[in-house]
């Protein structure tokens, strides 16, 4: 019942999460083009208005209860306290039981209600579908939380990816079948959110095998229970559970408020239903386009996160605060390259995706969202890191309440790119919030202005040279813009643009080898460092 107490086993587990992150996130980003080309974009914009729900569900049974779980687990099992562990998880299992059932009690017969506050009733089919994974995620919860506390990830990697893989071959699978047949948009929403039933159990089924596989010899058996002690549990699980999943839930806050009030507010601003629903769909082309850019930006700071809280229990101040400002390196490294070299493609790219212009003045703007979301997520995790559990969650639902408050200001005005513009004042709030408390914490500069401006350079140029680039290619593009000319122009400027961009970062003199040393792929790049830098 020991938990994994090396330093190598913990990185190595943090590294199959990690990889395991990266595969689902991608996974969550990139099926969403496919489907937005089978069912339009009224089709999407039904889907996406009920998605932001499943994603804090997902949130829930990824990463808030199972790392507090395992927190605890890992605890009692050093103290070989046999009694409490099974103490812990007929609690945890009672209370997570609990929560599931309000949050499908909520859900299901609230559906009506909130279907009717979106505008939109015939949503509430799609909600009571979803309402059915928060009777999953107490199990999933569970079963990861103690076979993290052990320190094996690997059965809640196989899990994460599995679940993402059937809910994804679900979702496009039901897509074309449905709109084969010729039923309405509503049902096909419904078919592909059937998704998070299929991935929930699909997640259960894994991590039950791994239970039975690795457990067989010895089942535990979870009789005694000391209530006395499970005000401690019930506490841990509530008050940090929640922390760490609200955290997590950057990008689905900003979806969820559009859900709960975009639809709306076009249809008070005088457009018809139809067109209403067409407006949100294009809008929401900017989020497979918005996350699949965080995750590049993010996978690099991240991978430092293991690192600092490693230094923050050897409290070595400089080689803390050395780490802290290599991760805010990398977050604006990425996050910029990614926001402006979106911004300047977006139109090839939103016909290779999307078939279309529509919107490309509303997704250049989302395009901000890359740079700012990833650099909360970083901040965020340096935060939590040091010990900082609640103040990023609080600062977060802040966010939320900007971001809905703002489109109800900015909607009217100026239609959807205002709900492009107040998603980027909510989430531009809650950045400056975050660094302000990392940057109170250490007293010092964290990222110097030197760094600030060759990055800020870098990315002119690159936006410069990619714009002359998308203009002399277009000279040999057909008048109606061909789709595969449009992927050619956008897959090729994103090389042009990277090659350019890092060559003048690192010939800059920003970054050390024993720097780069430390990303996934920074070998790769050493070449373009200056020779003084080198070995």
């Amino acid at each position: 019942m020991k938990p994994v107490q090396t330093s190598g086993d913990l990185f190595k587990g943090a590294f199959i999460l990690t990889i395991a992150a990266l595969v689902t996130k991608i996974l969550s980003a990139i099926y969403r083009v496919p489907f937005q080309n089978i069912v339009g974009d009224i089709g999407f914009y039904i889907y996406q208005q009920v998605y932001p729900f499943y994603g804090v569900i997902l949130v829930l049974s990824t990463y808030g209860f199972p790392v507090v779980i395992s927190k605890l687990y890992a605890e009692q099992a050093a103290l070989k306290e046999e009694k409490e562990i099974q103490n812990l998880f007929v609690i945890s299992a009672f209370i997570l039981t609990i929560i599931g059932f309000i949050g499908f009690t909520l859900l299901y017969w609230g559906s009506d209600w909130l279907a009717a506050r979106m505008n939109d009733p015939q949503l509430a089919v799609l909600l009571r579908v979803v309402a059915f994974a928060f009777l999953i995620f107490p199990i999933v919860s569970i079963f990861r939380g103690f076979f993290q506390g052990k320190g094996d990830m690997l059965p809640t990697a196989v899990s994460q990816v599995g679940e993402q893989l059937v809910r994804v071959i679900t979702i496009l699978l039901a897509a074309f079948l449905l709109v084969r047949e010729g039923r309405s948009l509503y049902i096909v929403g419904g078919g592909a959110l059937f998704g998070a039933i299929t991935g929930g159990f699909t997640a259960v089924l894994i991590l039950i095998t791994f239970f039975y596989l690795k457990q067989r010899r010895r089942l535990p058996s979870f009789i005694e229970i000391d209530f006395k002690k499970s005000g401690k549990i019930a506490k841990a699980l509530m008050i940090q559970g929640f922390a760490i999943c609200i955290s997590s839930l950057v990008l689905i806050f900003i979806q969820l408020a559009d859900s709960l009030n975009l639809y709306s507010l076009l249809l008070a601003s005088g457009y018809e239903g139809g067109q209403a629903k067409e407006l949100k769909g294009v809008y929401d082309r900017g989020q497979p386009i918005v996350q699949l850019g965080m995750v590049v930006a993010t996978s690099m700071s991240l991978s430092l996160v293991p690192l600092i809280s490693k230094e923050k229990m050897k409290n070595q101040a400089d080689f803390l605060q050395d780490k802290i400002r290599l991760a805010l390196q990398i977050g604006i490294l990425v996050g910029a390259a990614a926001t402006v070299g979106l911004w300047t493609i977006i139109e090839p790219a939103n016909i290779m995706l999307f078939e279309n212009m529509s919107g490309s003045d509303v997704l250049s703007v989302l395009s901000l969202l890359i740079f700012l979301s990833s650099m909360i997520i970083t901040i965020t995790a340096i935060l939590q890191g040091l010990g900082f559990i609640l103040y990023p969650a609080v600062v977060i639902v802040l966010g939320f309440v900007i971001k809905y408050g703002l489109n109800v200001l900015l909607v009217p005005l100026y239609g959807t790119i205002g709900a492009a513009a107040a998603s980027c004042l909510a989430l531009g709030a809650v950045l400056m919030l975050l660094f302000i408390k990392l940057k109170r914490y250490f007293r010092i500069s964290l990222i110097s202005a030197r760094f600030l401006f060759i990055i800020g350079s870098a990315a002119a140029v690159m936006a410069i040279v990619l714009q002359l680039y998308l203009d002399a290619t277009g000279l040999f593009a057909s008048p109606e813009r061909d789709r595969m000319f449009a992927g050619f122009q956008a897959l090729s400027a994103v090389a042009l643009g990277g090659f350019i961009y890092l060559y003048i970062v690192f010939k800059g003199n920003t970054f050390k080898e024993e720097e780069l040393a430390m990303l996934p792929f920074g070998s790769k790049l050493m070449f373009l460092l200056p020779k003084k830098n080198r070995r």
